[in-house]
């Protein structure tokens, strides 16, 4: 009973720390060649946490055929750290903490539906212990 009591606290403090791809929205056009804004939030947790690092992909899908983000990022859009912050701009009050990234979309990725990812890293807990997590949102790329 105690270990399925561990169980399930360490699986919600782990959900608790999960991240989302805020925007763009699944299934919105890009282009190729141009910026976009990656928003990535964090809700709020009681469980302690350190951000380590994130990555953000971008992986053309062909013959109609996506490769999980899992198994391969593609164009590596961003590295680096991860510092998401709640929003003190008009009509953000609902927000969780998140971070803005602007990327840029390569030139010559080919059109049609790709998924972004992101890859994300932190330590949770007084422990701590890692905890990595890859989420992805389908896109559609159209031509520069």
């Amino acid at each position: 009973m105690k270990f399925l009591l561990l169980a399930l606290s360490l699986i919600g403090s782990a959900l608790a720390q999960n991240i989302h791809i805020g925007a763009p929205a699944s299934g919105s056009s890009i282009q190729a060649g141009k910026q976009i804004t990656v928003e990535v939030d964090r809700p709020n947790s009681l469980t302690g946490s350190q951000e380590v690092s994130i990555v953000i992909g971008l992986r053309a899908c062909y013959a109609n055929e996506c490769t999980p983000a899992t198994d391969a990022i593609g164009s590596v859009l961003y590295s680096g750290s991860y510092n998401p912050q709640y929003s003190s701009e008009a009509g953000t009050a609902s927000k969780p903490p998140h971070q803005n990234f602007t990327v840029t979309v390569p030139e010559n990725i080919q059109t049609g539906r790709a998924i972004l990812s992101v890859s994300h890293l932190s330590l949770v807990g007084a422990g701590p212990w890692p905890m990595f997590e890859v989420v992805n949102s389908s896109v559609v790329i159209n031509g520069s």
